[in-house]
């Protein structure tokens, strides 16, 4: 089986993979930790319908690429079981019973295209030869193996991730084929208007003196300098993105900094809170960091000789910080919950029911436990993001809570808390340019060619200096990659709307007139022939010829015509006779279900034909009448379709708008990747160690894995 640049799987390997892969089987067929219960396949289930699909995007791939950065080598029990379902319910229903519906099928990396492939499209997979892996990889990705820091801070390995992805417009076009996107634009459905608002925080000096030691930490690592496991830019990552937040988490001993975005927050709370008291409108307030724990640390001092007192204000998270500070304002405690007492479902909906009605004015909780299921819109006012997740997805299922049908205000804010020269500024751009990649790819329009992926965990020394000093040019770099990637997607666009265009120059619109053409000149003859036949007489009924007898009488031709249909049950027309000047072809439609007939002239008009033999000879002499109202339609289309020829060829020869914008901004940026030496990588050391033989050498790789 070929891998990815061509390489093959070599006996051993294969070998790993089958052992592997026995042991997993040994271990879902232990008949000893299992009750004895109905089977799946005896349930009778033919469709099964997955809500929130993204939460199953773990599923387990066998691939000789070894800790890559985007690929999980960690498998969900859950994912494997729904894979196998999805299989069953495959093969007896033909690929048509199974039904995802998520609003994030991209969360974090394109790779989860390929397991979401996987679940619906196993067989066009196979039918491509794309259903391993490593073929698919090659196909659509590029890998870039660069020497990096193993993120649990051990030792140093040759890390390989995706870099970028090519022959997107096929890639869509595959996934097309059982994926039904629908954007919010196409949607339109009736949310609220949405007001952003960026609340930007000075640094206290001491977390300004942090952020430089950050810089000093990372030049250590970089040089080596101090132990992996000590110290890594994982921890550094870590614990810039918890200064960010407050300086307390590094030291709880630190003042509380009265200009903190935390205590801007709690301003803006309080503020909301206290001018919509007569709607009793309600507010989230999102943090994945510093989340309430039991586990308390209390800390005494010494007030005299053995005589010991509990530290005032002691601060444990900012959870209860904020909440003990909203108390202290005057919003009543029962107001002001967390989504982290709510321990069981019950418990969830009975909170978001007090959210909905109004008992609960504040909630706080993580994008995990208040993202997705979270169905408390109805007097939603505001939601505060006062920390940036690394997932483009968690943002969007943020703001899924509060832009959603059933909200009573027609606008709603939402806030977003950056501490600045902190790393606040870099994450919410890291995950705007993954959301810019998944953008490329969920869309309405054309697909880029090719794309770069973002799948960073740890942020690079070159970054962190970067923040340390401030430097200008970092922002504007940011801000030139999200714009030149927006020019990027809108060129394409252009260009495959111009080469469509050019296709339906040369080919389509010259087609579509000669097809008028010749329609008007067959309708033309056809409507010279059904004048020429008038009926005549009072039944005004012109004689009809049926397997050569001519019949003047309506209810003797109607009988016979019935009488043929009867005779020839064939899905091949065969002519039975005349009228009105046209041949007459009779068969039985397979697809409708019903006899048909043919009038022929220089083109052919299908008619359906009943139970009834006066209502049929009534439903042929309608087709003919409206073969005047067919001409003049032919003759209007050919007369629109020439007028959009025309159209065409003028819009063709328009330029791209914006091309001297996208030149001068690419050349600025690679300018600046070039000044601030982004292209370069950190210096890395490769762990001499070989693998040795065994499960050891895989168990290691697996701890790697981010």
């Amino acid at each position: 089986m070929q891998a990815s640049n061509g390489e093959q799987f070599t006996v051993k390997q294969l070998m790993k993979t089958r052992k592997a892969i026995k042991a997993k089987l040994d271990k879902l067929n232990d008949t000893k930790r299992k009750d004895s219960v109905i089977n799946f396949e005896e349930l009778g289930i033919d469709r099964l319908f997955i809500d929130e699909s993204h939460f199953y995007k773990n599923l387990y791939l066998y691939t000789k690429m070894r800790n890559v950065g985007g690929i999980a080598q960690t498998e969900a029990q859950k994912s494997s079981d729904l894979f196998m379902k999805c299989r069953y319910l495959d093969e007896i229903t033909g690929n048509r019973g199974v039904v995802f519906a998520t609003g994030t099928p991209i969360s974090n990396s394109m790779v989860e295209m390929y397991s979401v492939q996987r679940y619906l499209q196993y067989d066009t997979l196979a039918r491509n030869g794309l259903q391993h892996f490593d073929s698919w990889a090659s196909t659509f990705g590029e890998t870039v193996t660069a020497l990096e820091l193993a993120p649990e801070g051990t030792n140093y390995r040759a890390k390989t991730r995706f870099a970028k992805f090519y022959n997107l417009p096929e890639l869509m076009q595959m996934f097309r084929e059982v994926a039904d996107i629908q954007t919010a634009d196409m949607l339109k459905l009736p949310v609220p208007k949405v007001n952003y608002h960026n609340i930007k925080t000075k640094p206290s000096q001491i977390q300004t003196e942090m952020v430089a030691g950050l810089a000093k930490r990372a030049e250590k690592v970089r040089a080596r300098l101090v132990m992996p496991q000590f110290d890594n830019m994982l921890k550094i990552t870590n614990d810039g993105r918890k200064l960010a937040l407050d300086q307390r988490l590094i030291d709880p001993l630190l003042p509380d900094d009265p200009n903190s975005k935390v205590n801007a927050c709690v301003n803006n709370i309080y503020r909301i809170w206290e001018e919509h008291t007569d709607t009793k409108a309600a507010q989230l307030v999102f943090s994945d960091l510093s989340t309430p724990t039991n586990k308390k640390i209390i800390e005494m001092q010494e007030v005299s000789e053995n005589i010991f007192e509990m530290l005032p204000d002691q601060f444990d998270n900012v959870y209860d910080d904020m909440r003990k500070k909203l108390i202290q304002r005057g919003i009543p405690a029962e107001q002001v919950r967390f989504i982290h007492e709510a321990t069981t479902d019950a418990q969830k909906k009975e909170l978001f029911a007090k959210v909905r009605s109004g008992e609960v004015r504040v909630l706080f909780g993580s994008t995990q436990k208040m993202g997705a299921g979270t169905n408390c819109q109805d007097r939603l006012i505001a939601i505060h993001n006062l920390d940036c997740p690394w997932k483009p997805s968690c943002l969007e299922q943020r703001q899924g809570r509060i832009e959603r049908q059933g909200n009573m205000f027609p606008e709603v804010e939402v806030y977003r808390y950056v501490t600045e020269q902190t790393f606040d500024a870099y994450l919410y751009q890291l995950v705007e340019g993954k959301q810019k990649f998944i953008s490329q790819i969920m869309t309405s329009k054309s697909p880029v060619r090719s794309a770069e992926d973002v799948d960073e965990v740890a942020l690079s020394f070159a970054e962190v200096k970067m923040l340390a000093t401030g430097d200008e040019r970092f922002k504007e770099k940011m801000d030139l990659d999200m714009q030149v990637a927006k020019l990027k997607v809108l060129k394409q666009s252009y260009l495959s709307e111009h080469y469509d265009l050019e296709d339906r120059i040369l080919k389509h619109y010259p087609k579509e007139i000669k097809d008028y053409e010749e329609r008007i000149a067959g309708y033309g003859n056809d409507v010279k022939i059904a004048s020429q036949h008038k009926p005549q007489g009072e039944n005004k009924f012109c004689p009809m010829t049926l397997n050569g007898v001519t019949y003047k009488e309506k209810a003797d031709a109607g009988g016979m015509l019935l009488a043929i249909c009867k005779e020839n049950p064939l899905s091949q027309p065969i002519q039975i006779g005349s009228y009105r000047g046209f041949q007459m072809e009779v068969f039985y439609d397979t697809f409708n279900t019903c006899y048909c007939l043919n009038i022929c002239g220089m083109r052919k008009y299908k008619v359906e034909l009943g139970a009834d033999a006066l209502g049929n000879l009534t439903r042929i002499e309608n087709e003919i009448a409206k073969l005047p109202a067919r001409l003049e339609a032919a003759k209007t289309r050919k007369e629109e379709t020439i007028a959009q020829l025309e159209t065409a060829k003028e819009e063709v020869k328009k330029p791209f708008a914006f091309e001297n914008e996208l030149k001068e901004k690419t050349e600025r940026l690679n300018a600046l990747n070039i000044e601030l030496n982004l292209n370069e990588k950190d210096n890395a050391v490769i762990d001499d160690g070989q693998e040795q033989d065994g499960e050891q050498p895989e168990k290691k790789c697996m701890d790697r894995e981010r």
